[in-house]
């Protein structure tokens, strides 16, 4: 890599990738290439193809990347690639905006280095406890992913130490600018060695992101990808609505169209309140999620929506940027946001790869200002509809088809999926097809099941063992009532 820092961009043009090239084509080891298989990585996505061979290279690297386009991989494949899994000092490091990217990032980077052995790899967020961190990081890490304010706590306190540090990435950087955290971006840049790749992936390019590459970044190579979404695969559609029947509106789009899992946004904390006692007064399984959750509850409402147990996730932007949710069937605008390239981010959560999506937005008559822009920002007309059109599909509640049981024991238990998923399997008698994600935390394992067997499931796993030992299990269940009902009572282990 060069040894100067350099304020110039080596500008690359916008790059239309081809979809479809092979993994195979890249410089990497056979294991590697096999784990990419194993995970079902066959080819690379636009972004992938257009950065890989650059950041492989060693460059410095700007690209243009949206959540969903695989940038994960656009960047974890040459940082783990910079690594070596004999050293327990921290050698790469990825700067998230918030919590819940920084959580997404982690597990994708596990999964992507399972043909390693021991790679350890931390996350660093806020919400939670500093001590367990700092004894995670004493014990050595390769890897830490974590929010720009608590990895500055952790340098100033010296539990977190970068002189070994190869590669530095930060992930959705024009978010984080948004948030203020340029102070502490800047700040953390400095204490990193000079000698360092330097990876920065961004939505947008405001002036800060060149500001940034100048001062951190030497000679970075510029990736534009000037198309993540295709337009025929996400369906717009507005409903003008009056502002007292939007959040009546939103259940009658919901029971018209009945898509298995919703993402839907409220511009502000009271409207997801608001819309989320609404919902589960007429029946439907919903949570929120926005600034007021604590870390545990944050996590515990990601994984029922993630894993398909919780039909709507009622959110405000917290979750526009980040979430990375496989097969979400549709988006509903509550309110039409100010800003239009927030509903592009908003919509462009559904709509991935080979999938479609509905965007479903709400607008009042004092919001077509608001609309006007939007239809500037993606060049077209935005698609009018009555909502007098909307007649519920079917006379069945919209229920989610998975629920999620909690087991109290996680990777300090040394549990791991196969453990889980082989208790269910084996002795418990259900068949794979049953089974859905398994998540596993330090302290707790979540595991989606198919909603007609999880009383039995619980029952069964409580009864018999996981990885040797009984375990406590409980179903994690979201109802009509005014608070989700966090637990159904485990059957009792029987005396030996």
């Amino acid at each position: 890599m060069p040894d100067q820092i350099s304020p110039s961009f080596t500008a690359m043009p916008a790059v239309p990738a081809t979809v479809g090239e092979s993994f195979e084509k890249l410089s990497l080891a056979p294991a590697v290439l096999a784990n990419l298989r194993q995970l079902g990585y066959l080819n690379m996505t636009p972004i992938q193809a257009a950065s890989l061979p650059i950041s492989l290279a060693g460059h410095d690297l700007i690209a243009q990347a949206k959540t969903g386009s695989g940038k994960t991989a656009a960047f974890g494949l040459p940082l783990l690639g910079n690594l070596n899994p004999r050293g327990f000092n921290v050698q790469a490091m990825v700067m998230c905006p918030t919590r819940e990217l920084a959580d997404q990032v982690t597990q994708e980077l596990r999964r992507l280095a399972r043909s390693e052995d021991n790679i350890k790899i931390l996350a660093l967020v806020g919400g939670s406890p500093m001590r367990p961190q700092m004894l995670s990081l004493d014990h050595g890490a390769h890897i830490v992913v974590g929010t720009p304010g608590r990895i500055m706590d952790h340098l100033q306190r010296g539990s977190l130490t970068l002189e070994a540090l190869n590669t530095l990435v930060l992930d959705e950087a024009d978010r984080m600018l948004d948030m203020g955290f340029y102070g502490e971006i800047a700040a953390i840049a400095k204490l990193c060695p000079k000698k360092r790749q330097t990876l920065l992936f961004s939505a947008t390019f405001p002036p800060e992101i060149g500001e940034l590459s100048k001062r951190f970044m030497r000679q970075p190579q510029e990736v534009k990808l000037p198309e993540l979404h295709a337009g025929d695969k996400i369906r717009q559609r507005f409903y003008q609505v009056a502002k007292d029947r939007r959040l009546e509106a939103v259940a009658l789009l919901l029971n018209h169209y009945r898509p298995v899992s919703t993402l839907a946004f409220c511009n502000t904390r009271q409207q997801c309140r608001d819309l989320l006692q609404v919902l589960r007064e007429q029946g439907f399984h919903a949570l929120a999620l926005h600034g007021e959750l604590e870390q545990r509850e944050r996590d515990q409402v990601l994984i029922q929506f993630a894993n398909r147990s919780c039909s709507v996730l009622v959110a405000t932007d917290v979750a526009a940027r980040g979430l990375d949710i496989d097969k979400l069937e549709a988006v509903i605008n509550v309110d039409v946001t100010p800003d239009p390239e927030v509903y592009i981010h908003r919509i462009g959560r559904t709509g991935r790869v080979d999938q479609d999506g509905w965007a479903l937005s709400l607008a009042s008559e004092n919001q077509m200002k608001r609309v006007d822009a939007i239809a500037r920002e993606i060049g077209t007309e935005v698609e009018w509809h009555a909502l007098d059109e909307l007649q519920p599909a079917s006379r069945k509640p919209l229920l989610p088809p998975m629920a999620t049981l909690q087991i109290l024991g996680g990777r300090k238990e040394k549990i791991r999926p196969a453990d889980v998923l082989g208790a269910l399997t084996g002795e418990a008698g259900f068949n794979s097809a049953q089974v859905g994600k398994i998540t596993i935390t330090e302290s707790t394992t979540y595991v989606a099941v198919d909603r007609s067997i999880a009383h039995e499931a619980q029952r069964r796993l409580s009864e018999g063992k996981v990885k040797g030992r009984t375990v406590k299990v409980r179903i994690l269940a979201v109802d009509g009532e005014a608070r989700p009902r966090e637990y159904v009572p485990a059957v009792k282990r029987r005396d030996a």
